[in-house]
């Protein structure tokens, strides 16, 4: 059996203490970490989901109700159509939003010149502040004055409400949103491109394999990780829509309204109610995260 003699206790403690001094530094920078963490992200979370379970106004003391606010939520018409408008929002952002900032990458990628000023133009919009970007496009629809009915008029073309009508509504709002955001995915695309080795493209032109047939056997394969990565967050976040349907049509009109407005509406406008508010936001966290759990299965099991 070993012994610890005081001198080799001594050493130990020492060497204890000099591992915490180097390191001292480093547990500060990760205490701070943590408690922002838990301040501003762990806390509300926690704190959003207790109050799905309470009765919370302005007029009364919080108290417990246990499912009602899921209940009242359930039998209120408009959270079928919010989550209708949501998905149909979702799905085109899509086709708009996850094909075009590809396209433009590969277009990009195969410029020879001005390369930085085009970059900076696709990117541009994301470095506008959203509230910029929406009363930009909101001065673009307006029924009156606005750019886009001034073109339509200026080549006696037919006026369209655009944002007013039920037709062109979402459809308006899914333009907003993809030309706000497409510069960031273009950009990681891009990335990703010029990180292809050469060789793979020039033994493609070697076998004859036209542009198209090297898009697909040598682009998209090498492209596949991040464009699910991409398409996983797309759906995030389009799946949490906001600002556009509130900025330019309101939170009463039922053909844009969105689980997010509809959140809005709970805690700030029509019932004042922010357990119906948490309530509909937890039920929008399970969505997203059952989604993301089963999504992430799909795509490794296929890797």
């Amino acid at each position: 059996m070993a012994v610890v003699t005081p001198g080799l206790r001594e050493a130990r403690r020492s060497r204890l203490r000099r591992r915490i001094q180097d390191n001292l530094l480093a547990y500060a920078f990760l205490a701070a970490g943590i408690g922002c963490f838990a301040l501003f992200s762990w806390y509300p979370l926690v704190r959003g989901v207790l109050l799905s379970f309470q009765q919370v106004n302005f007029v009364t003391d919080p108290y417990w109700v246990g499912l009602d606010n899921f209940t009242l939520i359930f039998d209120d018409p408009l959270f079928w159509t919010a989550w209708k408008n949501t998905l149909v929002f979702t799905g085109l952002a899509l086709v708009f939003g996850y094909l075009v900032p590809l396209a433009l990458a590969v277009l990009l990628n195969e410029l020879r010149h001005l390369k930085g000023f085009f970059r900076f133009a696709v990117y541009l919009p994301v470095m506008l502040p959203p509230i910029v970007v929406v009363l930009l496009w909101q001065y673009f629809y307006d029924p009156g004055n606005g750019l886009f009915n001034t073109l339509l008029r200026g080549v006696h073309l037919p006026e369209s409400q655009w944002t007013q009508s039920s037709s062109t509504a979402m459809l308006s709002l899914v333009l907003v949103s993809t030309w706000a955001n497409l510069g960031g995915a273009t950009l990681m695309y891009l990335a990703a491109l010029q990180s292809i080795p050469g060789e793979l493209y020039e033994a493609a032109e070697l076998d004859g394999a036209s542009i198209w047939r090297r898009l697909r056997h040598v682009t998209l394969p090498q492209l596949r990780f991040i464009m699910l990565v991409l398409l996983l967050l797309q759906i995030i976040t389009t799946m949490q829509v906001f600002i556009e349907p509130y900025q330019l049509t309101g939170t009463s009109n039922p053909d844009t309204v969105t689980v997010m407005v509809l959140i809005y509406r709970y805690a700030f406008t029509v019932n004042h109610d922010f357990g119906m508010a948490a309530a509909m936001s937890v039920l929008l966290f399970v969505v997203l995260g059952a989604f993301s759990a089963i999504y992430l299965r799909l795509t490794r099991r296929a890797d």
